[in-house]
């Protein structure tokens, strides 16, 4: 009997007296590294934010884009971190980028490469329409060019192509554009590997391009996602589109307001 109790009492698995408190847990390396891919393109370090963690630099974001601001990679963040977008980021342009706007209002723009997925009529016509959704409130004039170099140099281009920002395949980023100034100056890419339509199916060229033309134009994201200018795509009727107030005014504020004789 003695012989039993001993080997009960050996067996027996230990219990803490307390119950241990659990730990909280730590990132996993694929979230990490998943999040901070996307804050290095999105929300880039700026000399105000490098001293911020990982953490600090969610809420940044999550305060961004209106979310309930908890620093970790909840549903909601993690929602709309997967949603399709511009590939521009979101936080202000350093200055280095360029002048941020064009100092003539008479622009020329070239289509270096069409997608399959249109006519080329039908690029062309959406091309010209986005164009003027920025000329009809600004003395902004816009002239289509075929040959030697234009202002705004537009392309359809899938995965690396050639400018340090490469596209990822279909869904997320859509497409990207650079502001008024030195080396791309204002050039807007579209990513081919996405479906581009000219209806409320698939990817509108038309919005999308009005939006990359804000960027070509000089404007930087803004936060209201009532915005023309907001990351994110949504679709709108083209037909019936207006500029956005807040789009408006921003876009007059750097180039003045159409001159009412014209």
């Amino acid at each position: 009997m003695h012989y039993l109790l001993l080997c009960a009492l050996i067996f027996l698995p230990e219990t803490p007296a307390f119950p241990l408190q659990q730990r909280p847990q730590p990132w996993s390396i694929i979230d990490l590294e998943k999040v901070k891919v996307y804050l290095d393109k999105f929300f880039p370090i700026l000399p105000e934010t490098q001293s911020l963690s990982i953490e600090e630099r969610i809420k940044e974001m999550q305060k961004f884009f209106h979310l309930t601001v908890t620093g970790k990679l909840d549903t909601e963040t993690e929602e709309i971190m997967t949603m399709p977008r511009c590939g521009m980021p979101d936080t202000e342009y350093p200055t280095s980028a360029g002048t941020r706007k064009w100092e003539k209002t008479h622009l020329t723009y070239k289509i270096l490469s069409y997608t399959q997925d249109l006519p080329r009529r039908k690029v062309e016509d959406a091309i010209r329409r986005a164009l003027m959704v920025w000329s009809d409130v600004t003395p902004l004039q816009f002239r289509k060019v075929d040959t030697g170099r234009a202002d705004i140099e537009i392309r359809f281009a899938r995965r690396e192509h050639g400018d340090g920002s490469p596209f990822d395949g279909r869904g997320r980023v859509l497409a990207h554009a650079f502001p008024p100034g030195k080396g791309r100056r204002g050039a807007a890419h579209f990513d081919d590997d996405e479906k581009w339509s000219d209806v409320n199916q698939d990817i509108n060229l038309f919005l999308i391009a009005a939006h990359e033309f804000g960027h070509s134009l000089g404007l930087t994201h803004s936060n209201d996602p009532g915005a023309l200018m907001y990351p994110y795509y949504s679709y709108q009727n083209p037909q019936t589109f207006k500029l956005p107030a807040e789009d408006k005014q921003r876009i007059q504020k750097l180039y003045g307001k159409k001159p009412s004789n014209s």
